[in-house]
């Protein structure tokens, strides 16, 4: 496969070298300094784009994959409120794009687990819980997609919470959530990959679910995957079409 990668910081140039391991040709990559290659030949003739860039960029980058007719798998988060008009111009232009707040298999499992458990703690209305999660300090966006992802798999499944709201501890003042508000608390610490943790606690007792990563490979080699799976397809999805959990 010829990919293109849209943004090569770290985690670009990660994508670089466990997609040459793989068998697949970067075929031309692309960052702040040379946007005019989205109008080259060289950009058309891949096969499929992989962008992790940053949330003010990554809306013009997924304009610029439709205009080329490049299918885009998408890792930056910080867009998810354009989704239904992404959606539908990905829709309605008969392009292709698939997208996922995390593409670790790990948090994919966590993802579903979550939900299940979410159900399950609806019938003990006893236990609160909250929401958090842990980055590096240069993560622009707050909360994290994945701790979106998270608070909205609970919020499917509990009945008492009707709605998400973010703390970034340490900017403000402390956020007191109110009982139908669920909290996510969000940390940036230098050099910390990510870590999610949701937490239910009552009067006696608490029960903690958590992921942590050690390193962006899983990261990196989860978006691989996903371009695999996507070649040949046409359509809007998200890395749950990927995983289909039953």
């Amino acid at each position: 496969m010829k990919i293109a990668l849209i943004g090569y910081g770290k985690m670009g140039k990660l994508i670089e070298q466990l997609a040459t391991e793989r068998g697949h040709e970067i075929i031309l990559t692309i960052d702040q300094d040379n946007h005019s290659d989205f109008q080259s030949d060289r950009f058309k003739e891949a096969d499929l784009a992989i962008e992790f860039s940053t949330p003010h960029a990554v809306l013009s980058n997924i304009e610029a994959c439709f205009a080329a007719g490049v299918p885009i798998v998408v890792g930056t988060t910080g867009w998810y409120d354009q989704i239904p008009v992404i959606k539908q111009k990905c829709e309605s232009g008969n392009k292709t794009l698939l997208y996922a707040s995390n593409f670790s298999i790990g948090v994919n499992v966590f993802f579903h687990v979550n939900r299940v458990l979410a159900r399950l703690m609806n019938r003990y209305p006893q236990y609160d819980v909250q929401v958090e999660e842990i980055h590096h300090t240069q993560k622009l966006d707050a909360p994290s997609g994945t701790a979106i992802t998270i608070a909205e798999g609970i919020l499917e499944g509990l009945d008492r919470k009707s709605a998400w709201v973010n703390e970034v501890v340490g900017q403000n003042e402390e956020l007191v959530a109110k009982p139908n508000e669920l909290l996510i608390e969000s940390h940036r610490i230098d050099q910390v990959p990510g870590t999610h943790t949701v937490v239910y606690s009552s009067e006696v007792d608490e029960l903690e679910f958590k992921h942590t990563a050690h390193n962006r490979a899983g990261f990196a080699l989860g978006a691989i995957v996903a371009a695999e799976w996507l070649q040949g397809k046409q359509g809007f999805y998200s890395i749950a079409d990927m995983f289909d959990f039953q």
